[in-house]
């Protein structure tokens, strides 16, 4: 796996474009936990396995895969780098056809209002913050795409759906990303998982 020179990459569409290039099509990543490690906090908050789900930053992490073994068929994932979207699609066309994969950018998505119940981001936001080594005070670039990624899946989930954030980034750094302005309507809650080593779950209601 190819690791950049600085964490600041981790924030570009080029850095991840020449990294899917250069992995076997067949690789896979977690960031943070796998969906067996989180699936009891998840199956809760999603009891409807119907659920329409937007899985945001997907690349080529088995997450969307282990959530359709476990019964959830309705999945869309979206990620900016076309070359990691070409290869996910190839490799599930057989497998599961019904799951769906689109080149798109999680600050300007191209669905229409209200098209989802569930929005699952699983580390996109963190590689949005690499650009700044400064966590108490990110610069204005990295507080607009954060913000901006709110609002607009705010904008296209459905009057009570719910934005499921998974990181290791405390809610003292991470709160003003998900609640102000930019998010009215809507409920936080917070919790804290793990044991030696703490990570977090945002939970951002609409409707609240």
């Amino acid at each position: 796996m190819p690791l950049p020179q600085k964490n600041q990459e981790y924030g570009t569409k080029e850095y991840w474009n020449s990294r899917y290039s250069l992995e076997a099509p067949e690789s896979s990543f977690d960031w943070f936990k796998s969906y067996a490690d989180l699936a009891g906090h998840i199956r809760p908050l999603i009891p409807d396995k119907e659920a329409k789900i937007l899985m945001l930053g997907c690349g080529n992490s088995k997450f969307s895969e282990d959530m359709w073994e476990d019964g959830y068929r309705n999945i869309v994932n979206v990620d900016y780098s076309a070359v990691v979207i070409e290869q996910m699609r190839a490799k599930h066309a057989e497998l599961r056809p019904e799951m769906q994969w689109y080149e798109m950018d999680v600050r300007s998505l191209l669905f229409e209002d209200a098209s989802f119940d569930i929005a699952i981001d699983k580390g996109t936001m963190d590689a949005m913050m690499t650009s700044s080594t400064d966590v108490w005070n990110p610069p204005e670039a990295i507080i607009s795409d954060c913000t901006a990624e709110v609002s607009e899946v705010l904008r296209v989930l459905r009057p009570t759906g719910t934005l499921l954030y998974i990181t290791f980034g405390q809610p003292h750094f991470r709160r003003r990303f998900l609640i102000g302005p930019h998010s009215p309507n809507t409920k936080l809650n917070i919790k804290e998982l793990g044991d030696s080593f703490h990570y977090y779950m945002y939970n951002l209601r609409k409707g609240a």
